[in-house]
């Protein structure tokens, strides 16, 4: 008679640390992030496209904020990520906690077991910011989340097409009551049909969701990883699109990554 021999939950992490929000919904809010390793994705305007593959190591701070960060090894156990986010969690500091990546929903047999704990350990609302293309994995941990930032990848910007999935994504959301939104990267070669249909997809579920309009933030030469840079939009593109997106949902923000300019990771 052999001993039944059971898995660890463990996750392959870029980094935890302690930030300001500078995206979507919770802009300007501070949060504990884990940033996920691994993506399926590969946009075109990528500002973090070291966590398209698994690095040996990850980051964690020792301290929220202070970035005195401590390396250790691939993949992280769950005990010993949940003593971190404790040893982040200091009192009436954070807002919620972000699970970002890379592509968090790669990792949902972790989350199904770390959400829980996580939750009653810190009372902390979770925020799951994702590629809205993974349905299936979102409905796994939907009891565990609080708030979803979904990104809609336009073909014309992101060189992705995920028109269906969104569409299932954004509905289990809905349907599950949390708080959602919708963020869009626009560049200078954006479709605007494309954005037209965007629109239209997010009223068919509600036109009160709201949407943000990113303006990409264009990469330094050396993390340019295409021929062709990605650059922003004119104003007088953004203002035009705003307009046409707004005959069809009636909130529509433009807000760029405000932590770039905060100098926040």
């Amino acid at each position: 008679m052999t001993a039944q021999t059971t898995v660890k939950p463990t996750a392959r992490l870029i980094e935890v640390f302690s930030a300001i929000q500078g995206e979507g919904l919770n802009v300007g809010t501070r949060q504990i992030f884990i940033r996920f390793a691994l993506c399926d994705l590969r946009c075109g305007f990528c500002d973090s496209a070291h966590t398209w593959n698994a690095p040996s190591t990850c980051k964690v701070e020792r301290s929220p904020g202070l970035r005195d960060f401590e390396i250790h090894s691939n993949p992280v156990p769950l005990p010993i990520l949940i003593e971190w986010i404790e040893r982040q969690n200091l009192p009436c500091l954070h807002d919620s906690i972000s699970l970002t990546g890379g592509e968090p929903l790669l990792h949902v047999a972790f989350l199904k077991e770390f959400l829980p704990q996580v939750r009653s350990l810190t009372n902390l609302p979770i925020y799951l910011e994702t590629g809205g293309h993974r349905p299936e994995q979102l409905a796994l941990i939907l009891p565990y989340l609080d708030s979803v930032g979904m990104d809609l990848k336009l073909p014309s910007v992101s060189c992705e097409s995920h028109w269906e999935q969104h569409a299932k994504f954004l509905e289990l959301c809905h349907n599950s009551h949390l708080d959602v939104f919708v963020k869009i990267i626009i560049s200078d070669r954006t479709d605007p049909s494309e954005l037209e249909r965007s629109a239209l997809l997010v009223a068919n579920v509600n036109p009160e969701i709201p949407i943000f309009l990113q303006p990409v933030t264009p990469l330094a030469a050396s993390e340019q990883f295409t021929q062709t840079p990605v650059l922003a939009p004119a104003p007088e593109q953004v203002l035009m699109w705003q307009a046409l997106m707004k005959r069809f949902v009636p909130h529509v923000r433009v807000v760029p990554q405000t932590h770039k300019m905060l100098n926040q990771l």
